[in-house]
Order: C-alpha cells, then sequence, then structure tokens
C-alpha cells in the first residue's frame, strides 16, 4: 500500500470514528451539574445571634422555610439544594432552637409573638422585600403573624401540617395541651407534657405515620434531641406549649387574611401525622381561591420520607406563583 494510500484509508476511518460518536451522543455520560452550596450563616437580631442556613442566587425569588416543633433549620437540610438552582432559600432557627442564641427564660419571654417578632427583624436584616413561606407545625404561628402584617410582602405559602383552624386540633394529643391553657400555673398540668421533650417522643414524630420508616434517618430526631437537651431547653419548650395558646384566637384574623389577600396556597399535608392531622387542612378550602391541594402518605415531618415529591409540587407550584420577586 502506498503512502497516499495509507493516507486516505486513515482519514477514511478517522471520518467513521467520529461519525459512530456523533450518532451515540445521547448515550455518553455527561458530568453532573454542582449541586448548589448551602452556606450556614448568623446574623444578630436584637441582640441574638440567628443562625440560618441560605442557598440560591441573591436575586432570585425568596423562600423562607420555617420550622417546626421540636427541630430546626436542620429539618430543610434536603429540601434546600432542591430548590436553590431558582430560588433564594433560607431557613433561620428560631431563638432556643438549633444554632441561635439560647437567651435565659427571664432576659427573653419565650412566645409566638417574640418569635415572630424575631423573625420579622431577621427578614429585615436580610432586606427581604418578598419571599414565599413555608410553614410546618411552630412555622405556621410564625409565619401567619408575618403573613398579617406584611401581606404585600408574600408571594406565596406552602403549607405542610401548619394550622390555622380549630378544626386541626380537635384530637387526642390536645387535650392535655388544653387542660394546661386552663390551668397556667398548675405545676401537675405543665409536668404532664414534659413527655414531649423526651427521646422517644422526638423519635415518634419523626417516624408515626410513615409508610417505610426505612425512609427516615435517624439523625434528624438525634440531632433534635441533642438541643433540646441542653439545660434549660426543657422549660423553654413549656412555656412556649402554654402559649400556643395564644394562637386559636388568631385564627380568624389569619382566615380573614387568607380571604382578603388571597395567597396562592400549597397544601403539602402528611394524613397520618396524630399531632396536626387532616382535619386541619381541609378547612383552607373555605378561604382560598388559588389552592393546591395534596394529601401525602407521610406523617409529621413529611419531608424525611415524601422529600422528592414535596420539592417537586413546590416547584411546580411556586414556578406558576412565586416566580417573580
Amino acid at each position: 500500500m502506498t503512502h497516499s494510500t495509507k493516507f486516505a484509508a486513515a482519514l477514511v476511518l478517522a471520518a467513521a470514528v467520529l461519525f459512530t460518536l456523533g450518532s451515540n451522543r445521547v448515550a455518553v455520560a455527561q458530568p453532573a451539574a454542582d449541586p448548589p452550596k448551602v452556606y450556614h450563616k448568623t446574623v444578630q437580631v436584637g441582640g441574638l445571634d440567628i443562625f440560618y442556613r441560605e442557598a440560591g442566587p441573591k436575586d432570585a425569588p425568596a423562600i423562607l422555610l420555617l420550622h417546626g416543633f421540636p427541630t430546626s433549620s436542620q429539618m430543610f437540610r434536603n429540601l434546600i439544594p432542591k430548590l436553590a438552582d431558582k430560588y433564594r432559600v433560607i431557613a433561620p432557627d428560631y431563638p432556643g432552637y438549633g444554632h441561635s442564641s439560647m437567651p435565659d427564660r427571664d432576659k427573653f419571654a419565650y412566645t409566638f409573638d417574640n418569635l415572630a417578632k424575631v423573625i420579622d427583624e431577621f427578614t429585615e436584616k436580610l432586606e427581604l422585600k418578598s419571599y414565599a413561606l413555608y410553614v410546618q407545625d411552630y412555622g405556621a404561628p410564625v409565619g401567619y403573624r408575618l403573613a398579617v402584617k406584611h401581606p404585600e410582602r408574600i408571594t406565596a405559602i406552602v403549607v405542610q401540617n401548619g394550622n390555622a383552624y380549630d378544626e386541626g386540633l380537635d384530637n387526642d394529643f390536645w387535650k392535655p395541651i388544653k387542660a394546661y391553657w386552663k390551668e397556667p400555673t398548675s405545676k401537675e398540668k405543665r409536668d404532664a407534657l414534659r413527655f414531649v421533650v423526651k427521646y422517644d417522643a422526638t423519635k415518634w414524630q419523626y417516624t408515626h405515620g410513615v409508610k417505610n420508616p426505612e425512609l427516615v434517618s435517624p439523625d434528624g430526631a438525634a440531632n433534635d434531641q441533642f438541643l433540646l437537651d441542653r439545660k434549660g431547653n426543657d422549660e423553654i419548650q413549656m412555656d412556649l406549649m402554654l402559649d400556643y395558646g395564644s394562637n386559636p384566637p388568631l385564627y380568624p384574623k389569619w382566615q380573614e387574611y387568607f380571604r382578603t389577600h388571597q395567597p396562592p396556597v400549597l397544601i403539602a399535608w402528611g394524613k397520618n401525622d396524630k399531632i396536626f392531622p387532616a382535619e386541619g387542612a381541609e378547612p383552607y378550602k373555605r378561604d382560598l381561591k388559588t389552592l393546591h391541594y395534596h394529601l401525602l402518605d407521610a406523617g409529621h415531618f413529611a419531608l424525611e420520607s415524601n422529600g422528592d415529591e414535596i420539592a417537586g409540587l413546590m416547584r411546580d407550584f411556586l414556578g406558576k406563583h412565586a416566580a417573580k420577586k
């Protein structure tokens, strides 16, 4: 074979290889995109260190994630990266929770009014002019106080087992708590609630009503309990159990906010929750016109077992209703 013939054969072979690679391009693995970085920060609010998790572009529409009891922003540890490519996602810890300051009870009154006041000032420190809310458990009375005070700031609300109606408290779990509300000076009634800060109760909140408990990492309950077990934190939790009684009288005001301002709302509710059962989700239908309603086969901390499902619902919902700041 002459030199020119060999050169022509090589060109034909190279062309065949390039054609093959091009025709099979879909089979070539592409490098995965880097997941959004989650930053762990602290800001001073009223002399307190407020810890928060943040991810996503600074100029993207904001989502404020408000946690429940007995947890902290760690409940959103898996959700945040699933939203942060399109949204600025921010999850603070309340005073007495997570990695925020835990001031003595004689220096800071642990009430829902005060928690909401701190988070309101927190949003102003971060210059959040508008944001969607994610509320769960204690996050509902905190978030709804913000919504009533600043309705113009709320772009949308995601409700995951967060109560705003009397129907949601009409179950056995709340009987000893309501008894304490009626006798707030009773040591017996207060002590009867101390089981809620024990590890068995914390684990129960994570696993009860979950279709497949093997999907629930034990790390969440262990993390929460480590912080609950700090000296004096049990009394903080008892104070807030008592002050939860300040929330039902505000339900009519919150419901009026729903009717007047008609925020778009996504209900993503663990229907097997024994603390905030599905009966508390149904009444939202009375007051809201733009309501995406989903009862999930999950428990109190639905993100632990159904996180991907909730993230998908949120991306669809927020893309329609909170795409603009």
